[in-house]
């Protein structure tokens, strides 16, 4: 695959996937949808980690890897399915956009490094401002329960960005696909408990939107969106990776309220662009090569 139509389809599979959770709960309940996906996620990276021979290293430092990747699959995950029942989905990119602005904090302060520069500071706080602005829209982001689903989310997102320094600090350089692999085997124990502890019933009848955004979730959002994501990242600059986290938001949220009929009222849309302002201001060192090259292009 050409490195645009790997970066356009990690920006479609990103921008859908919210949509993708919340139809993926209607008539089968957030436990069995969660763990649905993953073990099609896992049997589908398993596939390919034997067609492709890829390795599976089962060091200490992958089994650690795999460990800590896994349960913070599962928190995040577990959180982000429950409360996506209760918020609009374009918010659910609007908070995980916050990942990078929450992980360089996380890492400065339990891994020592000098993230915190004043340009992040200043993004930082503008994301968390941002952040106020949604929390103050309240019931008017979703369902009954908006604030539950807000602090639902806000909890995976923390828990997410706390896996990815957790993972950083392990340091292990095992295949991508092996560490997806080795993540969502430790994960689905968990999952499969959490199904059984909410009600543990298998749907007599699943509806076809439900179930076709299960299978979605399951090979493009688990296994396909990372794999491509890897391939942009060893391809690119990370100025133009960084612009996927600037671009989904804005997209899932012109698509719930397309394709979903939810409502985007201006104070939303004030929050999430400051939360987009902090994380331009927060990568701003990343773009600084691609800025050099547009005005060297525009001297020439």
């Amino acid at each position: 695959m050409s490195l645009p139509a790997a970066y356009l389809a990690i920006i479609l599979i990103w921008s859908t996937t919210p949509l993708a959770i919340q139809w993926s709960t209607e008539g089968t309940g957030f436990a069995f949808a969660v763990l649905a996906r993953m073990v099609i996620g896992g049997l589908v990276a398993g596939l390919l980690v034997l067609a492709w021979r890829v390795g599976f290293p089962l060091h200490a430092r992958a089994r650690r890897a795999y460990v800590s990747g896994g349960l913070g699959l599962f928190g995040a995950m577990a959180l982000t399915y429950w409360g996506a029942r209760y918020v609009n989905s374009g918010l659910v990119a609007v908070l995980f956009g916050l990942s990078p602005l929450f992980t360089a904090t996380l890492a400065a302060v339990f891994l020592g490094e000098r993230a915190l520069t004043p340009a992040r500071i200043a993004g930082t706080l503008l994301g968390v401002t941002g952040l106020g602005v949604i929390f103050m829209h309240g019931d008017g982001l979703g369902g009954e329960h908006a604030l539950a689903g807000l602090v639902a989310l806000l909890a995976a997102v923390l828990v997410y960005s706390g896996s990815l320094v957790s993972l950083k600090h392990i340091g292990d350089d095992s295949p991508p696909l092996a560490t997806t692999v080795g993540t969502l085997t430790v994960s689905l124990p968990f999952f499969a408990l959490l199904w059984l502890l909410s009600d543990g019933q298998i749907p007599v009848a699943i509806p076809p939107r439900a179930g076709a955004a299960i299978v979605y979730l399951g090979v493009f959002g688990s296994v396909l969106g990372f794999a491509l994501y890897y391939y942009v990242i060893k391809h690119l600059e990370a100025s133009r990776v960084a612009l996927i986290t600037l671009i989904t938001p804005v997209l899932a949220l012109l698509l719930g309220h397309l394709l979903n009929g939810e409502d985007i009222g201006l104070r939303l849309w004030a929050g999430t662009g400051l939360i987009l302002l902090g994380l331009a201001v927060h990568q701003g060192e990343m773009w600084r090569p691609l800025l050099r090259r547009l005005s060297a292009g525009s001297c020439t």
